[in-house]
């Protein structure tokens, strides 16, 4: 796949030699930099539509991926079935489960109080849940819950290791961060989180606690001969078991886009906010996506390209959100069945191959950018 690639990037290099020749000879009144950024395009597109088109074919692909420069989509496609049982097809619109996606709409949600005064992120999760007041849990702070430092796993539980001193990813963390915003708030964890939607102009973004519309994709495990449809969704994403903050959003491809924009665009927190946020704070090692840095609710790729993503799963459900800040490109991979059978190393097989790719054109851009 590198290989196509680089083929490609080679071609799409000899393309812009001769764009950059025939403006030396001619000499027309034609902006240089908007041809060339209309070539970058143009390779871009085709790339994706290539290499990504096959992915969707390799794994029969049932869900939607879509990548965005900006406001400019430069590849869009749905495959398979919302309703296995009505066979009702994905379409633009159609609204997942984003499972641990949901985890960066908790962190930004503690930020935004810290930049109205309500806490620190160097305070003790004690000062504002009972829960923590005890021995064992007396010395986590929020910012040890943010970044997965605290030796957290489920709440009331022993601590797996001193907090602060190592890394272990815990949903009971988050649960605990969104109980903290709701306190410092005074209002629930899905009020704020509908505000901040609507602050981010997500039209059709909400937590499994208050969905009422439709054109919910629902969670289904199996595959499209012998699809099980998970139970009580989008509602027991409020239980115990996953929680709102940690695993409880609903969204859409489009609202996703949004969201990326406008943060890493500074719409939603303050510059140094927003540094933060993005700044690696603790290491990860993930199972499926390997070594990785980890900021508050978000993971950040290590060497080249800058990337910041998360993944995220709850049964039935995989998806990944990534953001390539110096091409302020989105890639968004959303899906609604899950093969458990086979592991999770196979269900994200596809999303982890676009990832690739994305970062091998991200890592071209990035070349190409320091040569012209």
């Amino acid at each position: 796949m590198l290989k196509n690639v680089l083929q490609s990037s080679l071609f799409f290099i000899f393309i812009m030699s001769v764009v950059s020749c025939k403006t030396e000879i001619q000499k027309p009144a034609v902006d240089k930099n908007a041809v060339i950024d209309s070539t970058i395009t143009a390779f871009q597109k085709t790339l994706l539509q290539q290499q990504i088109d096959s992915v969707f074919k390799k794994y029969n692909f049932n869900g939607s991926v879509a990548v965005f420069k900006d406001s400019i989509p430069l590849y869009r496609k749905e495959n398979g079935f919302a309703d296995f049982k009505s066979r009702t097809k994905i379409d633009d619109n159609t609204i997942f489960a984003i499972g641990s996606i949901s985890k960066q709409f908790t962190s930004v949600l503690i930020l935004l109080q810290m930049e109205q005064g309500k806490l620190n992120v160097q305070d003790k999760v004690s000062k504002y849940l009972k829960e923590f007041q005890n021995k064992e849990y007396e010395n986590i702070t929020i910012h040890q819950l943010l970044n997965h430092t605290s030796g957290l796993n489920t709440l009331g539980g022993k601590l797996m290791f001193k907090s602060g001193s190592n890394f272990f990813y815990s949903n009971d963390g988050f649960n605990a961060l969104g109980k903290i915003v709701e306190t410092v708030s005074g209002k629930s964890f899905s009020d704020n989180v509908m505000e901040l939607f609507k602050k981010a102009g997500m039209k059709n973004s909400s937590t499994g606690a208050v969905f009422e519309g439709t054109g919910f994709a629902g969670a289904y495990l199996g595959n499209e001969k012998n699809a099980e449809k998970v139970p009580d969704m989008p509602k027991r994403l409020g239980g115990k078991e996953i929680g709102l903050p940690a695993g409880g959003v609903l969204s859409t491809i489009e609202d996703l886009h949004q969201w990326n924009n406008a943060l890493y665009g500074g719409k939603i927190l303050q510059p140094k906010t927003l540094t933060t946020f993005i700044s690696k704070s603790s290491e990860r090692h993930h199972q499926i996506l390997g070594k990785m840095g980890y900021g508050y609710g978000i993971m950040l790729n290590i060497g080249n390209p800058i990337a910041y993503f998360h993944s995220g799963y709850i049964k039935g459900s995989p998806s990944l959100n990534i953001y390539y800040p110096e091409t302020k490109t989105s890639v968004i991979i959303l899906s609604n069945i899950a093969d458990e059978e086979k592991g999770k190393s196979s269900i994200f097989r596809p999303h982890i191959e676009v990832k690739k790719i994305t970062d091998n054109l991200e890592n071209i851009l990035m070349q190409l950018r320091l040569k012209h």
